[in-house]
């Protein structure tokens, strides 16, 4: 099969030939159709993900969506020619998406979305796993509460926005002006936090009272602005980059808690990878509903513009990159 890899940090992807995988127990072999292009994938490629466990040369990519192949023995859930789509690779030594063919272990896969290409699903899995843990699992979001989603047109927080709403939420989220009308076609009312300090935004949209929930999608400063955007003894705050070194006291004196979320766990420790599966599965009822769609950049590239899409996601496009293979 025809794969894509990078042998050093930096370098241009080389086309090369691999043996076709062959799915072990619990396996599938998806024919690849089309793979998204994440910030992560462009750090490891450039050496710069420590994290993610993927040492060059590497085929890289998380995400796509494709054709089942094959079948490994005990998988009962697809069959070939099902259209499906997750999270499978790219980190932890795995084989990416860049690829005709990758393996992926059942539990890490759904049926693709009805409504949405090939394209429009393999952009989902990553950012959507990540908003659901924080959104969903962490923070238990329901009806009646207000939501902040940091970085609210990024990749994370333009599903986290979505998936709030459609949990019964009233949904805010931080927004340079130039995409204040992206935060408005999900859903969200846009708050401006260059013009806008935090305790200025809390207490025109919450009274001063805090919003109930906070999901920074930034790290750095805004987990710092997160704690002092969160609602007293009852606001939680979730963030997907809380890499760094924080004081709690601004968190602590609301008697407010906090929670991370770690998208990757489950593929560098084989741990919990049934949740993925749960998650995406969940995730398609909610775009087949209408509820749920990515946001798309408006260039297409093919495998031979790999590269470009690349640098595109590293200048900081609006909306999701994806690579099609077929």
């Amino acid at each position: 099969m025809r794969a894509y890899v990078v042998e050093r940090p930096d370098a241009e992807f080389s086309v090369v030939d691999l043996p076709r995988p062959v799915p072990l127990s619990g396996q599938v072999l998806v024919r690849v159709h089309a793979s998204g292009v994440n910030p992560l994938d462009t750090k490891i490629r450039a050496g710069k993900a420590p994290h993610a466990k993927q040492p060059l040369p590497a085929v890289l990519g998380l995400d796509m969506a494709g054709v089942v192949e094959e079948i490994g023995d005990g998988v009962t859930s697809f069959r070939p020619g099902d259209e499906v789509y997750g999270m499978v690779g790219g980190v932890g030594g795995l084989q990416g998406t860049l690829a005709e063919f990758v393996l992926g272990n059942a539990d890490l896969l759904a049926l693709k979305p009805k409504a949405l290409s090939m394209r429009e699903a393999a952009a989902l899995p990553l950012i959507t796993i990540t908003a659901w843990e924080g959104i969903v699992d962490r923070a238990g979001v329901h009806a009646g509460q207000k939501v902040l989603v940091h970085a609210g047109a990024g990749g994370v927080g333009h599903v986290a926005v979505q998936l709030a709403r459609a949990y019964g939420a009233e949904v805010f989220a931080t927004v340079s002006a130039e995409k204040r009308s992206v935060a408005e076609e999900f859903g969200a009312t846009p708050i401006d936090y260059r013009r806008l300090s935090t305790e200025q935004y809390v207490d025109l949209h919450t009274d001063g009272q805090g919003f109930d929930v906070v999901y920074d999608t930034v790290g750095g400063a805004t987990i710092d602005a997160s704690f002092v955007a969160v609602k007293r003894y009852t606001g939680h705050v979730v963030s997907c980059l809380g890499w760094s070194t924080h004081s709690l006291a601004p968190l602590s004196f609301r008697g407010a808690t906090y929670s991370g979320v770690f998208t990757l766990m489950p593929l560098l420790t084989g741990v919990g990878q049934p949740h993925h599966g749960e998650i995406l599965r969940q995730a398609a009822v909610l775009a087949d509903e209408g509820k749920l769609r990515p946001l798309m950049n408006r260039e297409r590239f093919g495998v031979a513009e790999i590269g470009a899409a690349h640098a595109l996601v590293e200048s900081g496009a609006l909306g999701k990159v994806v690579i099609d293979l077929v």
